[in-house]
Order: structure tokens, then C-alpha cells, then sequence
């Protein structure tokens, strides 16, 4: 009986093709099988039932005239109970599938422009899946999946899109660096008007406060002293002023050699100065309190 038999092992995620004279007798699934060749039975092949891809590359051209190449990742298997058919009708199933990615792509991308494209390869991609399952299945092939997972512009387009993208971030900091120079500049303009006007308002406070403790102590002095005026209390008190300034100029360590003009009638005039410039002093602080 042996002389009559032969065993056959199908592998796992496989299935067998088996054939009588010829002509297909029935599907093998993975196991061990019993032949008769005496009979005319023979295993005319096997096919896989594993997850299979396929990668395509299309060259074509957009809508706005750019030559593009997308690469498509296709997912395919075969279905088992259609093993047959998969096995006698299609002698290379790949380039099947190849011819009917080209077909597909090259009428659907030339509608669009390589913008849209770019935001759209998801709708090219369910485009060819719908026409490989409707092409591929009556040849007992499932089309489980198709990615587009690149799309590649001519280098010199590529080139100028890189170069039109810079420009554009370029001119969006350059707006944003001008309104931020703008705004550092106004700030800078009020922080120094603000500190003109404090200052301002120091200085003549300062002055008022000076004017103020002048009138005081030639009040006091008119009182307590008879007979001497306003006149001869300003004239004691710019001289002692005058004498303090000499005393800080020659204790300052900053200073070598200064040339004053001194002597009598020099403090009077620079009594008559100094008293003119505080009147003057107290004139412009009560215009700006």
C-alpha cells in the first residue's frame, strides 16, 4: 500500500494545491495529507496565507506641472477559501497589483495641485484601495491595507519650497522683532519722561524747601537781631554758603587746582547771583506745584 501513497505535509499558514490528472481536485489545509499518484494526485503547489506587502514607486506629475514621486506600501493576502483561484489565475500577482497602483494614481493626482496632494494623500490612498479590492478580489486576493508613506517633488522644487518657507519665517520674525523693538522703545520713551518729570518735581521741591528754610532763618534773625534788614541777613547767609563751598571743593579728593576769583567785592557779587537764582528758583517751583 505504501507503493500506492505518498504523504504530504502542508506548513502552518499555508495551503496546498491539489491536482488529479491535471486538473484541480481540492485545497490542502496545513497537516499532513494522504496522495495517490497512482491515481493522478499530485501537490501542484503551495500558497501563502501570511500578510504580504508591496512597495510601489509612481512617478507623475500634479495639476500646477510638478513631477512627484509617491511611494505606496501596499498590504495584501490571499484569501484561503480562493486559494484556487489565486493559484491558476494570476501568474505574477505582484506586478498585478504594481500595473493597478500606476493606473489609479497616475488618474487621480493630475486633478490635483502638489499642495493639495500633500494634505490629501489620505483620500489617493482609500481611492486605490477601492479599485484594488474591487480588481484584486475576483483573483482570490484580499487587499487589507494602502499607505501612502512618501511623496518626493522634484529636488528643484523641493529646493524652492524649503527657500519659500524660510522667506516666510524670516518675515514673520522680522514683524515680530519690529513690534518688539516698538514696544521696548515706547517703554524706554515713558521710564525717561517719567524720571525728566520726578526729577523735575525733586528739584524743585528741593528748591522750595531751600527757599523756605532762607525765609525762616532771615525771619528769625530779623527778630531776634534788631536793626539789621532782610537784606544784611541774605548777604550773612549766602557769604556762609559760600565759604561751606570752598570748604567742600578744597576737601573733595577729586579735584587738583581751581581758580576762583575771591575777595570782597567777588562774594558780594556772588551774593547778588546766588540770591537771584534762588528767587528765580522759587518763582518756577510754585508754577509747577
Amino acid at each position: 500500500m505504501g507503493g500506492f501513497m505518498c504523504l504530504v505535509c502542508i506548513s502552518q499558514a499555508n495551503v496546498g494545491i491539489i491536482e488529479k490528472w491535471g486538473r484541480f481536485l481540492k485545497l490542502a489545509e496545513p497537516g499532513l495529507h494522504f496522495v495517490i499518484p497512482c491515481f493522478g494526485e499530485s501537490v501542484a503547489g503551495t500558497l501563502s496565507t501570511r500578510l504580504q506587502y508591496l512597495d510601489v514607486r509612481v512617478e507623475t506629475k500634479t495639476k500646477d506641472n510638478v513631477f512627484v514621486q509617491l511611494f505606496c506600501s501596499i498590504q495584501y493576502r490571499v484569501v484561503k477559501q480562493d486559494a484556487d483561484d489565486a493559484f491558476y489565475e494570476l501568474q505574477n500577482p505582484q506586478e498585478q497589483i504594481q500595473a493597478y497602483v500606476f493606473d489609479v494614481v497616475r488618474a487621480n493626482v493630475p486633478k490635483m495641485n502638489l499642495d493639495e496632494l500633500f494634505e490629501q494623500k489620505g483620500d489617493v490612498a482609500k481611492v486605490v484601495l477601492e479599485e484594488l479590492e474591487k480588481a484584486m478580489g475576483s483573483y482570490g486576493y484580499n487587499i487589507q491595507q494602502i499607505l501612502v508613506v512618501d511623496i518626493v517633488p522634484d529636488p528643484s522644487v523641493r529646493k524652492a519650497m524649503n527657500e519659500i518657507n524660510a522667506a516666510q519665517r524670516l518675515q514673520l520674525a522680522s514683524v515680530f522683532r519690529g513690534e518688539a523693538d516698538k514696544i521696548l522703545q515706547v517703554k524706554r520713551a515713558e521710564a525717561d519722561a517719567e524720571a525728566k518729570y520726578l526729577a523735575g518735581v525733586g528739584v524743585a521741591r528741593q528748591r522750595q524747601a531751600i527757599t523756605d528754610g532762607l525765609r525762616e532763618n532771615v525771619l528769625e534773625f530779623s527778630h531776634k537781631v534788631p536793626g539789621t534788614s532782610s537784606k544784611d541777613v541774605m548777604d550773612l547767609v549766602m557769604m556762609t554758603q559760600y565759604f561751606d563751598t570752598l570748604k567742600d571743593v578744597g576737601a573733595s579728593s577729586k579735584n587738583t587746582t581751581v581758580f576762583i576769583p575771591h575777595g570782597p567785592g567777588h562774594v558780594k557779587d556772588v551774593s547778588e547771583q546766588i540770591r537771584n537764582g534762588l528767587m528765580q528758583a522759587s518763582t518756577v517751583s510754585q508754577d509747577l506745584l
